[in-house]
């Protein structure tokens, strides 16, 4: 017989160390057909205090040594962010950005992977990446605001201080034409 979750129980949630980014981990449903997991359940995001409205959805599949980022998108179009990776591995980093912060210019790491069934929220006024430690890892991105071209951002992924490892690494002309995190200005502000 499996055990019945209620709202109370879907998610465990651990504080990273940059305040208000949560690693949440999804309690499945288990029976003797499988496992059902609840990757979103507004109410009890609510009472979490994760409380922006989602627009819209992303799933990227990643090559092993692929690195996305550091990226955001600027005010008026910020975005917060959940993100999940449905299958493999990946690290996930989030830089602080928000100018006035105590953890300005500080980053954090989170393994995500399929089988913790862990996801990450990063509120805005953070640049977020990653990099793929699996082949063909899936990532699913929830985001608080439509994607605006015109308003997209980044850091460059090797400006601020991370240790990505000494893997051959595959990014974007664009992700590698970024800033360097003393060169940027932020337009996000520390509340």
């Amino acid at each position: 017989m499996g055990k019945c979750l209620s709202s109370k129980n879907i998610y465990t949630i651990h504080n990273t160390r940059l305040p208000g980014c949560k690693e949440i981990i999804c309690n499945g449903f288990y029976d003797n057909r499988g496992i059902s997991i609840k990757y979103f359940h507004k109410s009890t995001f609510h009472l979490l205090d994760i409380k922006e409205e989602f627009f819209e959805d992303l799933m990227v599949t990643s090559k092993k040594g692929v690195i996305r980022g550091m990226h955001f998108q600027n005010p008026p179009f910020g975005q917060a962010k959940l993100v999940y990776c449905i299958k493999g591995r990946i690290k996930d980093v989030i830089l602080d950005i928000r100018e006035g912060s105590p953890t300005y210019g500080r980053y954090d790491t989170i393994e995500l992977t399929e089988e913790k069934r862990n996801m990450l929220y990063i509120p805005e006024g953070f640049a977020h990446g990653y990099m793929a430690l699996e082949e063909d890892s899936i990532i699913f991105y929830k985001m608080s605001n439509e994607y605006n071209k015109d308003y997209e951002g980044g850091i460059r992924w090797d400006s601020f201080g991370m240790n990505w490892g000494n893997e051959k690494f595959i990014l974007s002309e664009r992700d590698q034409s970024f800033k360097k995190l003393c060169q940027f200005n932020s337009p996000f502000v520390y509340k």
